[in-house]
C-alpha cells in the first residue's frame, strides 16, 4: 500500500472513529462545496480569498505526517497524551470540526494572530503559551514543553490550516458570538433546559460519554473529569455563546456537525449558568489571573 493511500485511509477511519456526522465527513471528503472567505490585511485592505482545506490537501504537504500528528493530538489529547491531560477531553471537544467551523472557535485564524495580547494574563503570549494555557485549563493537566514533538506537531497542523495567509491578516470569519452579559441568567430554568437538550449525551450527572473502548465521545460538563474553574467554558457568557452556535450536536439534517442555533439566547445563558456552576477542579494558578483586577462580569474567581 502506498504512503499516501495508507494516511488517506487513516483520515476516512479517523473521522469515523471521532464519530463525525454524515455532513462533517463529506465535508472532509468534498462532497460539499469548499467554504472560501474573504481575507483583509491589518490595513482592511483585500487579500485573495481563503478556502478551508479539505483534509485530503494535507497529504500533497512535505510536512504531511507531522501535521497529520497535529491534527490527532487536537481530536484524541486525551487518549494520545495521557500523561498532560488530566480531564476527559481533547482540544477539539471545543474546536468543532476540527477547527474549522465559524463561530466554533476555528483555528482558522489562529496561527497568523500569535504572538497576541491576553487580557486575563495581560501580557502578549506566543500561540505556544497559549496552547499551555488550554492545557493547564480546559485539559486540567500539565503545559507540554514547547519545543515537544507533540507542540510543534500541534502549530504545524494550525499553520497549514491557516494556508499561508500572512501574519496579521484576517480571514473574515467569526470565532465566537458576543453575547449580551445583561441577559439575567436562571440556572433553575437552565437545569430544565439541559435535561431536555443535553443530558442526552453530556450524562444526567454531566459525565459525559465514552465508548466501550474508553475513548471521550462527549465530553463531561462537570465533576472530577471536566475542565476546571479556569477555563473559558467555565464562564457563564463564553459558554452561551458555544452554546448558542453548536449545540446541542446532531439535531440538524443539513449543514455540517454542530450547527447550533436550537436554543434562544436567553435558554444558552440559562443552560451555561447551571452547568459552569456546578462542582469542578479548581485551577491553582487562578490568583494570577487579571493581575490589574479587571475581570470580566462572569469570572469564578
Amino acid at each position: 500500500m502506498s504512503h499516501h493511500r495508507s494516511l488517506r485511509l487513516c483520515l476516512t477511519g479517523l473521522a469515523l472513529a471521532l464519530g463525525l456526522s454524515a455532513g462533517a465527513l463529506a465535508q472532509s471528503t468534498g462532497a460539499v462545496a469548499p467554504q472560501t472567505y474573504a481575507v483583509k490585511d491589518k490595513n482592511g485592505q483585500l487579500l485573495p480569498a481563503y478556502t478551508i482545506p479539505e483534509d485530503s490537501e494535507m497529504l500533497k504537504h512535505p510536512d504531511a505526517e507531522q501535521i497529520l500528528y497535529g491534527q490527532r493530538l487536537l481530536n484524541e489529547t486525551q487518549r494520545l497524551l495521557p500523561d498532560r491531560v488530566g480531564a476527559a477531553m481533547n482540544c477539539n471537544s471545543c474546536h468543532v470540526v476540527q477547527g474549522k467551523k465559524p463561530l466554533g472557535a476555528p483555528f482558522i485564524n489562529t496561527y497568523n494572530s500569535f504572538p497576541q495580547y491576553n487580557p486575563r494574563s495581560e501580557r502578549v503570549m506566543t500561540l505556544e503559551e497559549r496552547i499551555n494555557g488550554c492545557m493547564i485549563r480546559s485539559m486540567n493537566g500539565k503545559k507540554l514543553p514547547q519545543d515537544s514533538r507533540e507542540m510543534q506537531a500541534m502549530v504545524a497542523y494550525m499553520k497549514w490550516l491557516a494556508q499561508d495567509v500572512p501574519h496579521g491578516a484576517q480571514v473574515q470569519i467569526q470565532s465566537s458570538r458576543p453575547i449580551d452579559m445583561s441577559i439575567k441568567p436562571d440556572p433553575v430554568r437552565g437545569r430544565t433546559i439541559y435535561g431536555a437538550q443535553c443530558a442526552s449525551c453530556h450524562g444526567a450527572n454531566g459525565e459525559g460519554r465514552k465508548d466501550a473502548r474508553g475513548n471521550i465521545v462527549f465530553p463531561p460538563l462537570w465533576g472530577d473529569e471536566s475542565f476546571n474553574i479556569g477555563a473559558g467554558l467555565a464562564r457563564t457568557y463564553k459558554a452561551a455563546s458555544f452554546i448558542y452556535d453548536n449545540m446541542p450536536m446532531g439535531v440538524h439534517t443539513k449543514g455540517a456537525w454542530g450547527e447550533g442555533r436550537t436554543l434562544s439566547l436567553q435558554d444558552a445563558v440559562d443552560v451555561a449558568e447551571f452547568f459552569t456552576h456546578m462542582p469542578r477542579p479548581d485551577f491553582p494558578m487562578k490568583d494570577k489571573d487579571w493581575p490589574s483586577g479587571k475581570k470580566p462580569k462572569d469570572a469564578r474567581y
